[in-house]
């Protein structure tokens, strides 16, 4: 490796202890990674690029440095937490271990830099990298889930909260939002706790009413914004590029505004009148064929959806709706969630159809 300092003889086992252990742990985490890319994606790109910086930080990983391992001596070894012992689906382990490597490339960065600069800017170089792949990774599951998501549950207080959110699930639901104004902040995380537990199990989005700092406690998918939350951009610093943000919208401005300040998706209304937004007027079918036309994000019609007015709504121009008293207030959420989810795909293939028979016949 060259001539490097090696200072007093308790600093270099000790700087030689660290680079050994992140040198594991950036490799141990990537070959995780890679497995996915691999036999999960079957993409020769994503497992090329996994495989190129675990054989990079190989070369980074001399006999001396390994020579300096003290396992029995590690106090580290002993170390657990509750939350490693378990993982509850396939993107927990992607985002589990990315983040791990690239914490781990964050430390051969600093101390790389004494044990000689060209490491510590190889590990700099390979930290971006790591991002990109995160990117590359998890932001499409969540993306495209959105995307395929066409009912949109918002909750409301309720006695039977959790078995309401689930018998929905089992309908085919696949975004849920946890909305409560009045309950106090245990209550509410250990709600938001739950609730995103349920919604992994069936593979759904789970999202927060307002509250960016319990979306990140419960690790939710993503937080929903009111027009006098914060911005939408401050909500990013701290949620990061990953997660999903949606905002409110009552009328074309804030719409377009929404969309310019980078939200995931929007909400269309209240387009009826509604408790859930008492003394806010409604903004009525008219906005939601203004959205039909102009709306460039997954929009979702809110505001006194249900079952009797539902095909109103689609016939002016919706294609996705978000309910909260349709289906928290039913007798059986299974089958009204069916329903919604059924005139919602019955609409989307009419249109498909309509807009094959319309282009011209090459």
């Amino acid at each position: 490796m060259g001539d490097r300092p090696t200072g007093s003889k308790l600093v270099q086992p000790a700087l030689y202890r660290i680079l050994d252990a992140n040198l594991d742990r950036a490799r141990e985490g990537l070959r995780i990674v890679e497995e996915w890319c691999r036999f999960g994606l079957n993409s020769a790109p994503l497992t090329d690029e996994c495989k190129q910086m675990r054989q990079e930080l190989a070369r980074w990983h001399a006999p001396e440095l390994r020579a300096a391992r003290d396992t029995p001596g590690d106090p580290g070894t002993e170390l657990t937490h509750p939350q490693e012992e378990q993982r509850s689906s396939i993107e927990q382990v992607l985002q589990v271990n990315l983040c791990r490597v690239e914490e781990a490339l964050r430390v051969l960065e600093e101390y790389g830099k004494i044990y000689t600069p060209e490491m510590g800017m190889a590990c700099k170089q390979m930290r971006y990298r790591v991002y990109t792949l995160e990117s590359s990774l998890l932001v499409p599951q969540r993306q495209q889930l959105l995307e395929r998501s066409h009912l949109y549950l918002v909750t409301s207080p309720t006695e039977n909260l959790f078995a309401t959110v689930e018998a929905a699930l089992q309908g085919g639901l696949s975004l849920v939002q946890y909305r409560d104004k009045t309950a106090d902040d245990n209550v509410r995380f250990s709600n938001a706790k739950k609730l995103r537990q349920i919604c992994q199990d069936y593979n759904a989005l789970f999202i927060v009413n307002d509250r960016v700092d319990l979306a990140l406690a419960v690790d939710a998918d993503g937080v929903h914004l009111g027009q006098q939350d914060m911005a939408i951009a401050t909500a990013r610093q701290l949620l990061g590029p990953h997660r999903l943000i949606g905002r409110s919208t009552t009328n074309p401005d804030e719409m377009r505004q929404a969309i310019q300040e980078g939200a995931d998706y929007i909400g269309v209304g209240p387009v009826y009148e509604t408790p859930t937004k008492a003394g806010k007027a409604a903004a009525g079918l008219e906005y939601v064929r203004y959205a039909k036309e102009h709306a460039t994000v997954p929009w979702f019609v809110i505001g006194g959806v249900d079952t009797n007015n539902i095909h109103d709504v689609l016939a002016a121009g919706a294609e996705r709706v978000a309910v909260v008293r349709a289906i928290m207030q039913a007798d059986q959420p299974t089958l009204i969630t069916q329903y919604f989810i059924s005139q919602l795909h019955r609409i989307q293939t009419i249109r498909a159809y309509e807009e094959r028979i319309a282009k011209p016949h090459v």
